[in-house]
């Protein structure tokens, strides 16, 4: 059975002490807390080590933002799957829209990166999404089927390890929100691409998240439909009251 996944995205936001709080309060939430999700968060690179230090990733799982493209070398600024995994995180997500809108990223650069994520033993968390052109002259079906085949390359053994986050990029800090119906349309679509290429049993056993302003008021909606198998949470999950009324919505 594929799991239920509520995960923050915090991306450029809180000190490494303000993260801190933030996942100590996530954490002592979870702990008082019946929740019926696997739950992670996903912070700045800077904040891995001191929150793996403040948390019990049997309870609460821990991710990057991104990794590089290279195992290692003469590449300023960036960090490898390798650093990643070394701080104890266990997830890390890819071709985020801003990283593919703001950084150029493209379907050769994110196969490399997920094939070095997945030889770290981290899980991809891979974004798809289409932009509100593509969702407004009809395309976002063959966009996003596009995206996702930009990972049949791995094996089928691979392919299981990733989690897949839709993400209808024009209601990303937007405010808008694709429907519950919307949602599940294309998460059923994502299911059926990846049914095409490694058969039932994986695609059925795939996560994918909804990742397109989830708030606690529209979460329980979205979280019924039965291809939406949790959310990729970006400013909820800067505040443990919000990002737990999230998580709530699967009780």
């Amino acid at each position: 059975m594929r799991k239920n996944i509520v995960a923050g995205n915090w991306k450029m936001n809180t000190t490494v002490q303000e993260g801190v709080s933030l996942a100590g309060e996530v954490m002592a939430a979870l702990k008082s807390t019946a929740h019926n999700c696997d739950v992670v968060i996903c912070t700045p690179f800077t904040h891995l080590v001191p929150v793996a230090g403040v948390i019990d990733q049997n309870i609460l799982g821990l991710g990057a933002e991104n990794c590089a493209d290279h195992t290692s070398g003469a590449y300023t600024g960036e960090v490898s799957a390798q650093m990643v995994a070394s701080t104890g995180a266990n997830y890390v997500i890819l071709g985020h829209s801003e990283r593919r809108q703001y950084y150029g990223e493209n379907n050769e650069t994110l196969k490399a990166k997920t094939r070095l994520a997945l030889d770290n033993n981290l899980t991809p968390i891979f974004c798809v999404g289409e932009v509100l052109e593509e969702r407004e002259n009809g395309t976002y079906n063959d966009v996003v089927k596009a995206q996702v085949e930009a990972l049949f390359d791995l094996s089928a053994d691979d392919f299981s390890k990733i989690v897949i986050a839709y993400e209808p990029v024009w209601a990303i800090g937007t405010g808008k929100t694709a429907t519950a119906d919307q949602a599940q349309d294309m998460h059923a679509h994502i299911r059926q691409v990846i049914a095409d290429k490694y058969g039932k049993e994986i695609a059925e056993n795939t996560s994918i998240l909804y990742g397109g302003s989830c708030k606690p008021g529209n979460a329980r909606e979205l979280f019924a439909k039965p291809d939406v198998d949790g959310g990729l949470i970006g400013g909820a999950a800067l505040k443990a009251a919000d990002f737990m009324g999230i998580v709530e919505a699967f009780n």
